[in-house]
């Protein structure tokens, strides 16, 4: 089965024994929660003490339901593919042994089902989200609007998502946090200044309407000295959507020439975008 068609019917699919990606089940087994170790490159960074204590409760009374999935590592170790909150839940809970499912994953497939999971289950917060979509992007070597087919969202959902890694990392931990909500933010991409207006908005308890007041006639500004012909607009908006990149085409006064350009948010992203010029 195609494995973007796997990607859109779950991790369920993903996770099945098939021939093409040759994964192993060795059936459901107590593994000791101290030889288990979590996946780095998780895209969930945030468990809520509350939920962790909901779910230990459920799980002293109940038991762990559904199985933690792991991989073989080295020196009898293990490591997550699917289940951290399980696994935090469990240590809560007093649990010395867990119900797991060995799988036997290469790294791009852990991270992979690790994505899926969290986006299926949707809590994870927005910055984390947009995370979870460029990771899934860059490994599966996808544009916007090929991912959206894939999870089941709409291309202005993930494009709009996504521009959210444009601010600043201290603007990003703000919204990891809840003190700044995703309209906040949106309203924030590109404005001045911006980690200053976010503190404002925290201390004087802005609403997001009052944020785009403020911020709208930057942009208005922003937008008359960037008008652009339609067709050129519409042009630069394919090339995103293709390479997963900002675009911006600048012609020159004669306009027989001008310049294309295409803005990187990490090193990562322009040393993906060089591989690919390359080839």
């Amino acid at each position: 089965m195609n494995k973007d068609k796997k990607l859109g019917m779950g991790l369920g699919a993903l996770l099945s024994n098939s021939t093409s990606n040759t994964l192993s089940d060795t059936g459901v087994q107590k593994i000791n929660i101290s030889q288990i170790q979590p996946n780095p490159t998780q895209p969930r960074k945030n468990f809520k003490d509350e939920d962790l204590n909901e779910l230990s409760t459920s799980i002293k009374n109940q038991g762990l339901i559904q199985p933690i999935v792991l991989r073989k590592l080295e020196n009898d170790q293990y490591q997550i593919i699917a289940g951290e909150r399980r696994w935090r839940a469990s240590q809560l809970a007093g649990l010395h042994e867990v119900d797991c499912v060995i799988k036997e994953l290469k790294d791009t497939e852990v991270l992979e089902a690790a994505l899926i999971e969290n986006i299926q289950r949707e809590d994870l917060n927005v910055i984390e989200e947009a995370n979870a979509y460029k990771s899934l992007i860059k490994i599966k070597n996808i544009n916007n609007e090929k991912l959206s087919k894939i999870i089941g969202k709409s291309s202005s959902h993930v494009s709009n998502i996504l521009r959210l890694l444009e601010l600043e990392q201290p603007i990003q931990e703000l919204v990891i946090k809840g003190d700044l909500s995703m309209g906040h933010a949106r309203a924030l991409i590109g404005v001045p200044n911006a980690l200053e207006k976010a503190n404002q908005i925290i201390e004087k308890n802005l609403s997001v309407r009052q944020v785009e007041k403020i911020t709208s006639e930057f942009k208005k500004n922003k937008k008359n000295s960037q008008l652009k012909d339609p067709n050129i607009a519409d042009l630069e908006r394919e090339l995103s959507d293709k390479i997963g990149l900002k675009t911006s085409i600048q012609f020159n006064e004669n306009g027989s020439s001008g310049s294309l350009t295409l803005y990187y948010s990490d090193l990562n992203q322009l040393d993906d975008l060089m591989k690919r010029l390359k080839k």
